[in-house]
């Protein structure tokens, strides 16, 4: 469909803002870096200027904004390339989070850059460097510039995994001008519901099916499972293991109200100590690591940091550790990236970070298929679906806020069949839900493999 004029001068208008953004940019990527270096990384890509060769012609563009994405593109990348073997791989994100995790998932011949700053010039310089056959966005990355130029580029644009709550849905369309020719412009979309489909279609966007969720293809992780047992063998005290409850990526605000809560009852304060509760407290943002240890000792907490685990033969964060968590302390903080599957399956339980805040969530799913059963506040709305029916299975406790949380733990610590059976629900929701990394790389496959017919060798089996 031909933009109006209206949206015509709008992109054009967004596109002069952007670059006159840039020097903004700069700076923010420089104060970010400052907690984070990785953002400090070939900064010059996001203008789209590059130093590193180009793969071969022929390639799939995958773009996996951060963490959680990233893990999610890794499953469907996995599931095109046993139907592409010769398939080369274009892989980019915008955070330093995704940029790490997306480095396991490279090939020789592979190239991982940044996602270019949604300007005209790097946008363009972005496609003719690396001239991908098509390109695939993970769950809710929709830029209108970028969009435009794979348009006028003739390189087709798939949104996968995609999900759009219905907050997202009404900023979307008070920005419509610029939103819908957005949508609009995506060669096709798949979505994760069908009431995501419902409303990325009310913003014309080119739904094709429902496909259901990648993350539940979530693999399991042997070596994660051992250091997890490895850990758990530690925490111990004289009358035997020590019950561990995980705070799962946390967000500002929800440490402190987790710390009120705590204070605010005595009595159930004391029987969490009682019971030997370890509280495995994992913040969502790294650069928010310090932060919430200072915070925590500020109010009395008897602190050990992952960190402190030194690995014991070089082999990385999952290797065997040296260091254990000294019997007394109560909090052992996650300040690690990428091992949210040794904490799920450390932890007996979860309060799922996110969700006592009006945030959204975070992915419940990877809790659910580690074994590790979900306490969650009122605000799921990022992961509305999968949520409902963790809830409805069993696999999952809702509360009103953590107050209520901390009466659920200590209902869960004194009813072990209970805990159980939402362990084994929670299992029983994954293993239902499995396969759409292959439905999804199937989809891609019939739209998109005509113009990669050659350079990707399409598998026969």
């Amino acid at each position: 469909m031909p933009l109006r004029l209206v949206e015509r001068c709008t992109l054009w208008l967004y596109g002069g803002l952007m670059r006159l953004l840039q020097p903004f940019l700069w700076r923010k990527l420089r104060r970010r870096g400052q907690q984070e270096p990785g953002y400090l990384h070939q900064v010059p890509q996001r203008l789209g200027h590059y130093d590193t060769p180009a793969v071969l012609p022929g390639a799939v563009w995958v773009h996996a904004v951060s963490l959680g994405e990233t893990r999610a593109a890794g499953l469907l990348i996995d599931a095109l390339r046993r139907r592409w073997p010769g398939m080369r791989l274009v892989l980019t994100h915008s955070t330093a989070t995704g940029w790490a995790q997306g480095q396991s998932l490279l090939r020789e011949g592979d190239v991982q850059v940044w996602f270019p700053w949604d300007t005209p010039q790097a946008t363009r310089r972005f496609l003719q460097q690396h001239q991908p056959v098509f390109g695939v966005l993970v769950e809710t990355e929709v830029w209108p510039v970028m969009v435009q130029a794979c348009q006028q580029a003739r390189v087709p644009l798939f949104l996968v995994n995609a999900r759009l709550n219905a907050a997202s849905l009404r900023s979307a369309q008070r920005v419509s001008w610029l939103s819908g020719p957005a949508y609009r412009g995506l060669s096709a979309v798949w979505a994760q519901s069908e009431a995501d489909a419902q409303r990325l279609r009310s913003l014309g966007a080119r739904v094709e099916g429902v496909l259901g969720n990648l993350k539940f293809d979530v693999q399991d992780q042997p070596r994660a499972l051992a250091l997890a047992q490895s850990w758990r063998s530690r925490w111990t005290t004289g009358s035997g293991p020590r019950p561990v409850v995980m705070l799962a990526s946390t967000r500002e605000g929800e440490e402190a109200e987790w710390l009120d809560a705590l204070a605010a009852k005595p009595e159930r304060e004391q029987a969490l100590r009682d019971a030997g509760v370890l509280w495995l407290l994992v913040p969502r943002h790294p650069q928010r690591f310090d932060e919430v240890h200072v915070a925590l000792l500020s109010r009395g907490m008897s602190v050990f940091r992952r960190s402190a685990l030194a690995p014991a033969d070089g082999d990385g964060p999952l290797a065997a550790v040296q260091a254990q968590v000294h019997p007394q302390a109560q909090v052992f903080l996650g300040d690690s990236v990428g091992e949210m599957p040794v904490y799920f399956q450390a932890a007996d339980m979860a309060l799922l970070g996110g969700s006592f805040k009006p945030l959204g969530g975070q992915n419940l799913i990877e809790a659910a298929a580690f074994g590790c059963p979900v306490i969650m506040g009122p605000h799921t709305y990022n992961f509305a679906q999968a949520a409902e029916e963790a809830e409805a299975l069993g696999a999952a406790r809702r509360v009103a806020d953590m107050d209520a949380a901390l009466d659920q733990v200590l209902v869960w610590l004194k009813d072990a069949a209970d805990l159980a059976h939402a362990q084994q629900q929670g299992w029983q929701m994954v293993a239902q839900s499995r396969g759409a990394a292959d439905r999804y790389a199937q989809a891609i496959m019939a739209l998109g493999h005509q113009g990669a017919e050659g350079a990707l060798a399409p598998s026969t089996n």
